[in-house]
């Protein structure tokens, strides 16, 4: 086979193995936005397939991590090709933790009391604020965007203040609740969960960053500082 076959096949695993992870990350989005779905209108039956649904991910995460390791040993690749193949494996491991909070979060509205008790608004704000983070990262993964990664990774700060006032809310209550402690306890910990999707798509956007600069994330704020230098 000539060296521009040989190229060319590469060039396609490489696009299937991102076609995946899109793919993915889209199965974990949509397990997001069910699991908010079941909490908000105490949607039972949505919760159950929220959690029956999630072994479908975990069977992606295997499928994605038996390619990379085809890839690393029949293709041995270099430079940015041999970036994009690791921050696959990472991306999908990062992706299967979201789908995993979107299961803690589904398990946690079973057991909240179906009375019907609108949520604090910070819920829905602080879950706006993650699916969109997930989305937007993905979307960066997609196009190979470092620039829209690191737009979503400024926006953590806003979901750990959010995270920070509703925990600070769901406190309060709960040192109030007496008998009733079970639900601002059970709200704490879905923040907790919505707080770590955050994380993860953080995670992502540092890895589409290394993919696309061939530097650690950890470069991105430091230059965010130095232009925020004055001159």
């Amino acid at each position: 086979m000539s060296p521009q076959h040989i190229v060319r096949s590469f060039d396609l695993e490489l696009e299937r193995l991102a076609s995946e992870i899109a793919d993915m990350g889209q199965a974990a989005l949509a397990q997001v936005e069910r699991a908010r779905q079941a909490l908000q209108q105490f949607d039972r039956p949505l919760a159950r397939q929220v959690i029956a649904d999630d072994d479908a991910i975990d069977a992606r995460e295997r499928e994605v991590s038996h390619d990379v390791l085809r890839l690393l040993a029949l293709r041995q690749p270099n430079a940015r090709d041999l970036r994009e193949v690791l921050a696959a494996l990472r991306i999908a491991a990062d992706i299967e933790r979201i789908g995993d909070h979107a299961v803690g979060m589904a398990r946690l509205s079973l057991a909240l009391p179906d009375d019907r008790t609108p949520l604090p608004a910070s819920i829905h704000v602080l879950g706006q604020l993650t699916s969109a983070m997930v989305g937007d990262v993905l979307d960066a993964w997609r196009r190979g965007d470092a620039d829209a990664a690191r737009a979503v990774w400024r926006r953590d700060d806003e979901v750990d203040r959010v995270h920070g006032v509703l925990f600070a809310q769901m406190l309060q209550r709960l040192l109030g609740a007496g008998d009733a402690a079970a639900t601002p306890l059970h709200l704490l910990l879905v923040a907790k969960h919505l707080e770590r999707i955050g994380d993860h798509a953080t995670n992502i956007a540092e890895q589409v960053w290394f993919v696309a600069e061939g530097a650690p994330g950890a470069a991105a704020p430091a230059q965010d500082a130095a232009a925020a230098r004055p001159r």
